[in-house]
Order: C-alpha cells, then sequence, then structure tokens
C-alpha cells in the first residue's frame, strides 16, 4: 500500500533524510525550534540531530541571510527559513546582489548551494505585511532558482533536489497546502526543478496555475467536469528555470488558457506564463489568455474585505465561462455553497502556525 504524508510531515522528512545524510546541511531560521516548529515543519529535528545544526535566529534577516550565504560559500549546506515571504524583504541586498551573483562573477568556480524558504498565504487576519505572495521577485532574478510545490510528494522531492542544487534555491511553500495529503516515498528522491505537473487532463481549457492555485484550479476542473467540460489543469512547480513546453503543448490543443497565480497579476508571474503561452502558441488560440490573481490592494486584515482578495473555484469558473463564451450562470450552477470560513482552507485547519 502506498504510502500518504501531510504535505507538512513531507517537508519535515526532507529536512530530516538531508541532516541525516550530509553533515554539511544544517537549518536556521526565526522559530524553527519552536514547540510549533514553522507550521510543524521542523519539529522533533533539533532533538534529533542537535542544536548545533537546527537552531533559531535573531530577527536581524539580512545579517542573518548574509551568515548562511557566507557558510554555504565555505562548504556548508545551509536552509534558511523565513516564516513568511514578507521578512525576506528585508533580505533582498544578500540574495540579489550577493548569493545570485556568486557564481557568475567568479566565472563558474564559486557556489552558493543555500536553500531559502519562503512561506506566503492568507489566513487569521495576517493582512498587508505577512500575506503577500512575491514570487515573481525572485524569479525576475538570473542566478536563483525558484520552486513553488503543490503536492506531497514534489514537497519532498523539491526539497531534497533544492538541498543538493550547488546554485541559491528560494523554496516557497503556501501554507494552505501544509494540510494536503498524498503519496510520498520513504528516502531519498528529486523532483527535478524545472519541470511542470499535469493534474488533470482535458481538451476544452488549459489552466495553468502555481501554488495552491493548482488545488483550486482541480476543484474548478470538477466543476466544470460536470457541466461536460474538460480542462487541462497545469501546475508550475518550478517558476526559474521553467520548461515552456509543456505549456504550449496544452496551449496549442486546447486553445484556451487562464494562468492562475496567488500573487498580483500585474507585473506577476502570471504574465510570464501569458507571454509564453502568446508567444509559443498564439496562432492555436480561440481566445486571449486571461489571468486571475489577488485583487490588486495590499492585503486586507478584516475578514470582509480578505474574502474579496482572493480567486477561488466560483472565479475560475466564471473565467472559464468567459473563455468558452458560456453563460456563467450554467457553469456556476455546479459549484458547491462556500465554506463556512473563507480563511482557512478546509476544516481539518488549525492556526496560527
Amino acid at each position: 500500500m502506498a504510502r500518504e504524508l501531510q504535505f507538512t510531515q513531507a517537508v519535515r522528512e526532507a529536512l530530516d533524510t538531508a541532516l541525516e545524510r550530509d553533515p554539511r546541511v544544517y537549518v536556521m531560521g526565526l522559530g524553527v525550534p519552536d514547540p510549533k516548529g514553522i507550521f510543524g515543519t521542523t519539529t522533533g529535528l533539533r532533538e534529533r540531530h542537535g542544536a548545533g545544526r537546527v537552531f533559531d535566529m535573531p530577527t536581524s534577516e539580512n545579517g542573518m541571510t548574509g551568515v548562511a550565504i557566507g557558510s554555504a560559500i565555505v562548504g556548508m549546506r545551509p536552509v534558511l527559513v523565513h516564516q513568511r515571504i514578507d521578512f525576506a524583504t528585508l533580505a533582498m541586498e544578500q540574495l540579489v546582489n550577493q548569493a545570485a551573483k556568486w557564481r557568475y562573477m567568479y566565472g563558474g568556480r564559486a557556489h552558493v548551494p543555500l536553500v531559502v524558504r519562503l512561506i506566503v498565504g492568507r489566513g487569521w487576519g495576517q493582512g498587508p505585511q505577512h500575506s503577500q505572495s512575491l514570487q515573481s521577485w525572485f524569479a525576475h532574478i538570473p542566478g536563483l532558482k525558484v520552486v513553488m510545490p503543490v503536492t506531497p510528494y514534489d514537497a519532498k522531492g523539491l526539497l531534497l533536489a533544492a538541498i543538493d542544487d550547488d546554485d541559491p534555491v528560494v523554496y516557497v511553500e503556501h501554507r494552505w497546502l501544509h494540510p494536503l495529503r498524498g503519496e510520498v516515498p520513504e528516502g531519498h528522491y528529486h523532483v527535478p526543478i524545472g519541470a511542470c505537473r499535469t493534474l488533470r487532463s482535458g481538451d476544452d481549457v488549459t489552466l495553468l496555475a502555481t501554488s495552491y492555485m493548482a488545488v483550486e484550479a482541480v476543484r474548478a476542473s470538477d466543476v466544470l467536469a460536470a457541466a461536460g467540460i474538460a480542462a487541462d489543469v497545469v501546475a508550475v512547480t518550478s517558476l526559474r528555470p521553467l520548461d515552456p513546453e509543456p505549456i504550449v503543448e496544452s496551449a496549442r490543443r486546447t486553445g484556451r488558457v487562464l494562468v492562475l497565480d496567488n500573487g498580483w497579476a500585474t507585473a506577476g508571474f502570471s504574465a510570464e506564463l501569458a507571454a509564453i503561452v502568446a508567444e509559443g502558441a498564439f496562432d492555436a488560440l480561440h481566445a486571449p489568455p486571461r489571468r486571475l490573481g489577488t485583487v490588486e490592494t495590499p492585503i486586507p486584515t478584516t475578514p470582509a474585505l480578505a474574502n474579496l482578495s482572493y480567486p477561488r473555484t466560483p472565479e475560475i469558473v466564471a473565467a472559464v465561462a468567459g473563455l468558452l463564451e458560456e453563460p456563467e450562470e450554467r457553469l456556476l450552477a455546479h459549484v458547491g455553497p462556500p465554506p463556512e470560513r473563507l480563511d482557512v482552507p478546509d476544516a481539518t485547519f488549525t492556526g496560527p502556525f
């Protein structure tokens, strides 16, 4: 029988495996040894591997990111954890001007094997400074690799691939994925950095999605299937490097594309995906590609406004109706009632950490 783990457990198992296999690996971050252990992804690791390899850090993100980069340059393989992607804005100089440029400036003779875990997503009224999805910032920078796992299988395999990579990798995980369950192999394995994953197959419309929006895309595909529409759901798990071939192939086959991202659409990663579709499949498109992202304001704190900020299954279905020139009412009739609480993904989800 296949083994199932939660996304959270898969991340923790990847860290445990890497720490066990390679003495150069260490895990550092604000709250890493806390009893709640970064949403449960680091619990027990300090007890198992020692306080010299799994430890807290001061609230000095720029300085400690520099420490991690320096240790990577001299041979260590650090995993640096920022509990929110927002906190990494304090370390952009280190990441963008130092880690990303080191291999290039030294003609490929020097490396920065650093993994930076950044957590995104909504919930509990965390608002403008704790809920942003800034993955497009990092994907814009040559020299940084950027991954966004979707399934527990991805969570473990991409994290192990990132730790074993000789270049800096920004590993962005959505907190709403943490309760997700799925098959995860035991032991050490890699999910290749640069690949996409097809979650559903169909010929009527392509849903291109990153991170948690891939889950909403799958839910939307089930609604669309009930209305007789077959959606191709492609999860983009690697933002840089990015393999355009499965994206273009799907777009050419369906002729209609909706891009879904956790961040804002303006100058966001969804714009990059839409450009890939336009450049590679323009002659096969039956309608211009469309994008859905977070409403173009800072993330609200109050639930009344936050509930309007994030696209979910009904908005996806309505956008597909526009692409297919179908009446929205016909497709939306297959959407179930909204969840009782829109600030958590399902009833099993607990917080705040």
